[in-house]
């Protein structure tokens, strides 16, 4: 079974929980999906409301993720013959947990399987990719191969369903690259990243930082807590060349 997942949350913080979850499925014989609000007890804040556009009366009386459909889902395809694929699967898996889900099975990453095969790429995000690899042009088709009535035809930045849908268009795409086995084995193996894309930095290649002030780079590994995998370990490798 393969699972493209997306989730909404309150926050980026540890104490933020998921509000709203988005599951397109596919295994032998048949299409799933799966959009659901949550209510995990935390308030949404007008910060996030701005960004996934769902408030806090959205998800007034509905189910927590342990009463959802979603999680009964989830529990059952928990096994190695299902595959979890997500934009930044980390982030997800990380508030599945919080939620009290352990996932048991494979895992692609479509951010970082994508900085690996096309790291020409200005940027990583999900809606970048969207337009700079022209999934658009099929997710119509591919909405209506999936009955996702839900959408009523708008794709929507930041709805779980909507970004769900991406995830697995951005997969296929993928996929004419490296086969499936390969994608789960890249999803593990960090991403060497040459250039910052943000801060006083943007566009400056790494290694030159080192060399010029390496007591930025130091810095941000003291004190910058949620900084990416990939770049802690590029930083480090860079430091230490």
């Amino acid at each position: 079974m393969l699972i493209f997942l997306d989730l909404e949350t309150t926050g980026l913080e540890k104490s933020d929980k998921i509000c709203s979850i988005g599951i397109i499925a596919s295994g032998e014989n048949e299409l799933i999906s799966k959009y659901e609000f949550l209510n995990e007890g935390k308030k949404i804040p007008s910060k996030a409301s701005s960004i996934n556009h769902i408030t806090n009366e959205m998800i007034k009386g509905k189910l927590t993720l342990k009463e959802s459909g979603a999680w009964k889902f989830l529990q059952e395809h928990n096994n190695e013959d299902s595959t979890i694929i997500a934009h930044n699967v980390n982030f997800d898996l990380k508030m599945l947990l919080a939620g009290g889900f352990i996932w048991y099975g494979k895992i692609i990453d479509t951010l970082r399987v994508t900085k690996h095969l096309i790291p020409e790429c200005e940027y990583f995000s999900l809606q970048f990719l969207r337009y700079e690899l022209k999934l658009y042009q099929n997710e119509k088709k591919e909405a209506l191969k999936h009955s996702l009535l839900a959408l009523e035809g708008e794709f929507i930045a930041h709805n779980a369903l909507s970004d769900a849908l991406h995830v697995k268009l951005l997969y296929e795409y993928l996929i004419e690259i490296k086969k499936h086995e390969e994608l789960v084995e890249l999803s593990s193996k960090h991403v060497l990243i040459e250039k910052f894309d943000f801060g006083k930095y943007s566009g400056r290649y790494i290694e030159e930082i080192s060399m010029c002030d390496r007591g930025y780079l130091e810095w941000m590994l003291l004190n910058i807590a949620d900084l990416d995998e990939d770049l802690k370990y590029s930083v480090n490798r860079y430091l230490s060349a």
